[in-house]
């Protein structure tokens, strides 16, 4: 079913779900939502499950016309989205008629917004996932004129939902990113694990899906800076020989031979997907038990949303 018309793509704006397992030994990132508690969180709003694919968009400039009556959900940075030019916060869900035209028109907080429709957008599939993954030839952002589709769902009458404010999260800056230290934390003098610790950090211009490039005082190694090349994940913060640290993100490769002096907790990496470049960073040491917590902390808007969908319609 005929969804959306592309009026104007914005500055980047991909189909992303919850990314492609089980491909990393082919060289194969996982990819998906840079923020997924926001996409699962618009998904849940309009009935879908949290995996179906939706709409991230980056920055501002979006703008498109609905082509039938739509449901739709808006999660993640508050980008000034509009309907027919009337403000509308995110978090929220809204029901579209044929004609109506949403817009991001431009950032007001974070980075990442995400759009999620009933039923689910129709998607090219790559390796079992809908995400886009440019630098691997697997999709492409939207393009002006692009008519958008989702599965033909029934529709059924789903009541508009807010999440109270204690749920959403916090905008600070600088913004407190907790580590869990290692594996080569060990390679690096003293002085630099303290800058690492205690120092402000601003992500560079040089920073996207791949990675966030940063820029600060500098942590010195004890010695080379390369190391064999062994696996990776989102969220490794490599220290190449120039000292500045770089966070590996949702495309990042798989495999890398600098030394890593930590990894961003995974409770903390959609707090990371919404800094913008010029944004300023400040680690935090936890230990893995605080790690856990702090992912089960994240999941209460997840918990709180399926507790309170329980007596709605479902697709």
């Amino acid at each position: 079913m005929r969804s959306f018309k592309v009026i104007q793509p914005g500055a980047l704006t991909t189909f992303q779900d919850l990314g492609r397992k089980g491909f990393r030994q082919y060289g194969i990132p996982p990819s998906g939502a840079m923020d997924p508690i926001a996409l699962r969180t618009a998904n849940l709003l309009v009935g879908n499950q949290e995996s179906e694919i939706g709409l991230e968009v980056t920055l501002m400039g979006l703008k498109m016309i609905a082509l039938a009556p739509l449901f739709v959900a808006v999660t993640g940075a508050d980008l000034n989205f509009t309907i027919n030019s009337e403000p509308h916060p995110p978090w929220r869900s809204y029901l579209l008629k044929p004609g109506d035209v949403i817009h991001f028109s431009n950032r007001k907080n974070g980075l990442r917004a995400y759009l999620a429709v009933q039923g689910g957008f129709q998607a090219p599939i790559f390796f079992g996932s809908g995400s886009v993954f440019q630098r691997g030839l697997m999709g492409s952002p939207l393009r002006k004129d692009e008519i958008l589709e989702v599965r033909d769902v029934r529709q059924t009458s789903l009541q508009d939902i807010r999440i109270p404010e204690k749920y959403l999260p916090e905008i600070s800056d600088p913004v407190f990113i907790r580590v869990v230290m290692g594996p080569q934390a060990d390679r690096f003098e003293e002085e630099g694990v303290d800058n690492f610790l205690y120092s402000k950090y601003r992500i560079k211009p040089q920073s996207d899906r791949m990675a966030y490039r940063l820029d600060g005082p500098r942590i010195l190694h004890r010695g080379k800076a390369d190391i064999i090349s062994e696996p990776v994940m989102p969220g490794s913060i490599q220290i190449p020989s120039d000292g500045f640290p770089i966070i590996l993100m949702m495309d990042a490769q798989v495999t890398g031979g600098y030394t890593k002096i930590a990894n961003v907790i995974m409770a903390d990496m959609p707090c990371l997907a919404q800094l913008i470049p010029g944004g300023n960073i400040q680690f935090k040491k936890v230990d893995l038990d605080e790690a856990y917590q702090a992912l089960e902390e994240r999941e209460s808007i997840l918990i709180w949303l399926k507790r309170n969908l329980s007596g709605r319609s479902r697709l």
